[in-house]
């Protein structure tokens, strides 16, 4: 298990510039399967979950070929199908969660899935239901293995239908919708994810010759055809890594400019960090965050305290909530940080509380967060990070903490955050990786 020192207190100054987005990088890596002609993917991140995708799919016979650090060219022209019943298989993608974004595009050219209960962070009850049932109503038929957790998927033929997810899953919306393209006649899916990392899916396919109509809304309608071909995409800016490192600038009182970070893509998550009380200035495709000796939470127009929430897209990324509540615990003013969606995303609070912050944890869905407005700075700790989102999270509370602390299992954070070591350290950080 490795670890990262942290020496804290110390202010970075310089330019940040964001990988490519890793939830969008699980989807349109796992959507090459739906041909057989190549399809280059330019700005992948380097960074581990990406990369045990990838090996994963060469494992299964995917052509993959590296044109440069960021750029891979993919193509499944001969698909080992059989590797699906090998416990390698199994194994791999029990400890990936992305892995299941794998089901619908093997259903659509192949009539046959093989998944295990995928892996990822401990975060609570993540559910499959959404995919199965999406799938199932295209005409694919669905047994479990119960004592395995292995779920097989066959269908000889799918078709088009109507259907009203009972969520707005954004993994679940994309494996229906990769399953749709190919299906008989017309599809149309309500209550479908919207976030940029399905309108860059849904526009990647279309060039693969899908026909889907709605992208950026709830309503998707998709014409089913026969095959698809290749393409060339280039994958976004981490909304995710940019709102991390607004975080990390204002906790930190630094001066960062974030390049080239896609903000017509950003949704809310600005406004949201300026409603803490940071200031944000962008410069054409930049954002720029000045030193912040101080910053004050925002009150609703009533007085009464703010909250943030997580949403579906347009709302508020839960992927931030961690990010929030760490940087509240130096703001001046208080706030509700509720995480509506995982039961066990809040727990890592513990060991903030240890290092001095002022957190009340509710429930397991809401924290209070009573800021110290700097009186009273964060102390060194050890940690284990529980999930990659709490793991950057408490990389920025030890950056601001007086003294070194150490954060362990930080494997975690590797899994979406590329050399975040090297890169913060390039700008004024003390962070060693042992």
């Amino acid at each position: 298990m490795a670890s990262f020192i942290v020496e804290g207190g110390h202010r970075l100054y310089g330019d940040l510039t964001p990988q490519g987005a890793k939830n969008e990088a699980l989807q349109i890596i796992c959507a090459t399967l739906l041909t057989a002609e190549p399809v280059t993917i330019h700005n992948i991140p380097d960074i581990r979950d990406i990369n045990n995708l990838i090996q994963l799919l060469r494992d299964m016979g995917v052509e993959v070929t590296r044109n440069t650090l960021d750029t891979y060219t993919f193509c499944a022209a001969n698909l080992n199908i059989d590797y699906l019943q090998s416990d390698e298989f199994i194994a791999k993608c029990t400890a990936l969660r992305g892995s299941v974004m794998m089901l619908g595009p093997l259903v659509a050219r192949y009539g046959y899935a093989r998944m295990p209960k995928p892996g990822g962070d401990k975060i609570g009850r993540r559910r499959l239901d959404t995919h199965f049932i999406g799938i199932q109503k295209l005409g694919a038929t669905l047994a479990i293995d119960i004592e395995k957790s292995v779920y097989e998927i066959r269908a000889e033929h799918l078709k088009g239908t109507y259907m009203l997810l009972d969520e707005a899953s954004v993994t679940g919306t994309a494996n229906i919708l990769m399953a749709a393209v190919m299906a008989e006649g017309c599809t149309t899916i309500y209550n479908a994810a919207c976030e940029p990392y399905l309108q860059q899916l849904s526009r990647m396919l279309n060039s693969m010759g899908a026909h889907i109509e709605g992208i950026g809304s709830n309503l998707l309608t998709i014409q089913g055809v026969g095959s698809l071909h290749g393409c060339t995409h280039t994958i976004l800016p981490d909304m995710i890594e940019v709102g991390s490192f607004i975080g990390l600038a204002a906790m930190t009182g630094s001066d960062i400019t974030i390049k080239n970070a896609s903000v017509e893509n950003l949704g809310i998550i600005p406004d949201s960090f300026r409603r803490l009380g940071i200031t944000i200035e962008q410069e054409g495709d930049d954002l720029h965050i000045p030193e912040h000796d101080i910053y004050e939470i925002d009150t609703f127009l009533d007085g009464s305290i703010m909250t943030f929430a997580d949403a579906p897209w347009p709302g508020l990324t839960p992927d931030l909530l961690s990010v929030f509540l760490i940087v509240a615990t130096q703001a001046k003013g208080s706030v509700l940080i509720h995480q509506k969606m995982f039961e066990s995303r809040l727990f890592f609070v513990d060991k903030l509380i240890d290092m001095g912050a002022q957190i009340i944890l509710c429930d397991p869905h809401r924290a209070v967060v009573i800021g110290q407005e700097r009186r009273h700075p964060l102390r060194a700790c050890d940690m284990v990070s529980p999930d990659i989102r709490a793991g950057v999270a408490m990389l920025i509370a030890a950056m601001s903490a007086e003294g070194t602390s150490r954060i362990h299992n930080i494997e975690q954070i590797d899994r979406g955050y590329q050399e975040i070591d090297r890169r913060l350290n390039a700008i004024g950080a003390r962070i060693t990786r042992l």
